[in-house]
């Protein structure tokens, strides 16, 4: 089954960009596949503006987020597969959403039973 996780990250966009809101994504750069400035990593993550008018040529696909974007004058291609994006969320309110990482989505615990005679 495909991940809701894109879909989600295209409507909450949508609706930021709509209702004139900064729409930002938090990056777990430690996933496979994620290519983003190092100089701007903190912690293992980075914080990445992806409204339009920070943006160039902006692809929010099932397989990641793409774009163009200037980090000290010079632009970049940044590449962030959708399984790294922790959450999304508005600059200006913090409105979003979280999303589970694989380490959350551990299977429930069996209870513990004994067998009494």
């Amino acid at each position: 089954m495909a991940s809701v996780a894109p879909y989600l990250i295209r409507a909450y966009h949508q609706w930021m960009e709509d209702s004139e809101l900064t729409p930002h994504i938090l990056v777990d750069c430690l996933k496979s596949g994620v290519d983003v400035p190092k100089s701007f990593i903190q912690q293992d993550k980075i914080v990445l503006n992806i409204g339009t008018g920070a943006t160039s040529a902006l692809v929010i696909n099932n397989e990641s987020i793409s774009f163009k974007a200037r980090f000290d004058g010079k632009s970049q291609d940044i590449y962030v597969p959708t399984n790294a994006v922790l959450t999304i969320y508005a600059g200006e309110n913090g409105e979003g959403m979280f999303f589970e990482t694989e380490a959350k989505k551990t299977a429930p615990k069996r209870p513990n039973l004994t067998v009494l005679d």
